[in-house]
């Protein structure tokens, strides 16, 4: 008889503990698993900086797409130093003094940075702004005005397509940037428009006309934007290097640590050949 009831009593915890189990297996199914990228949400409002975005991010005032690498190969043909650029930009001084221009930014890593080199040895350069970037950092923009530097226009937001885009749409990118820039530093002159990539199209001229801005391209491009070192970014822009140049190089879109190692490097080089100069804007 004893035997009998405890064997009963097995079976009755048994089927308890098979009850109990699939309860707990049926609440845990009842809870969602967590989303696979949840670990990657970022915890603070700061997302990630111009450069370091996913592909699918969406642009302020506009449509998820691509971020393109900083200043790509551009769609026109190389340009001589002196020659006449894509439907007639820029690419020289119109003299003998050099002009260096850093795009993409402002960065509140390597904008200081680059600054601070350029006051230690007295030179004066070319900044070509993006507008989400002005935005963000307006102290920086503040900073590049300050200390005598020229401000020029890069787009609001990098757009390698905005040559193929409506007139009324490229006129507005320009704007928008142009009131950014304004909205930082009120007294800023802003004379000067380059296209992201160098991807000129006869509608960003017109835009550049129309606001009186003039197209801005390069004569010496070291390519900084894919990062290859200091000691290529130096060797190559030695090579391309002559009076009247106009010098391609970024603040901003990436790992910029080369391009400050190879400015440090090539400064004092380029003082002691040529005339360092920033892009004149004229009078208010």
């Amino acid at each position: 008889m004893r035997g009998s009831t405890l064997r009963a009593a097995g079976l009755v915890t048994v089927v308890l503990a098979g009850l109990l189990g699939s309860a707990f297996a049926l609440g845990r199914s009842l809870v969602p698993d967590p989303h696979p990228s949840a670990a990657g949400v970022a915890t603070t409002l700061n997302g990630p900086r111009y450069g370091e975005q996913p592909p699918s991010t969406d642009f302020p005032g506009g449509t998820a797409s691509p971020r393109p690498s900083p200043d790509a190969a551009p769609d026109a043909a190389p340009v001589e130093p002196g020659g006449d650029g894509p439907y007639g930009a820029l690419v020289a001084t119109g003299s003998s003094q050099v002009a260096l221009t850093f795009d993409d930014g402002p960065d509140p890593r390597w904008t200081p940075q680059v600054l601070a080199l350029l006051a230690q040895y007295g030179v004066r350069a070319t900044f070509c702004v993006v507008g989400e970037n002005v935005e963000a950092h307006p102290d920086l923009v503040r900073s590049i005005v300050a200390e005598g530097h020229t401000l020029c226009n890069h787009s609001w937001n990098h757009d390698v397509n905005l040559g193929k885009r409506a007139p009324a749409t490229i006129r507005a990118d320009l704007l928008r940037t142009n009131d950014a820039i304004l909205a930082a530093a009120p007294d800023a002159r802003i004379a000067y428009y380059r296209q992201p990539g160098g991807a000129w199209t006869p509608s960003v001229m017109s835009a550049c006309a129309d606001l009186s801005l003039t197209p801005l391209h390069w004569s010496v491009d070291p390519s900084d934007w894919k990062a290859p070192g200091a000691t290529t970014i130096e060797a190559m822009v030695r090579s391309q290097m002559g009076p009247g140049a106009i010098v391609l190089m970024h603040d901003a879109g990436g790992d910029r640590s080369g391009t400050v190692s190879a400015l440090q490097q090539l400064l004092p080089e380029l003082l002691a050949r040529f005339e360092l100069e920033a892009l004149p804007v004229g009078s208010p």
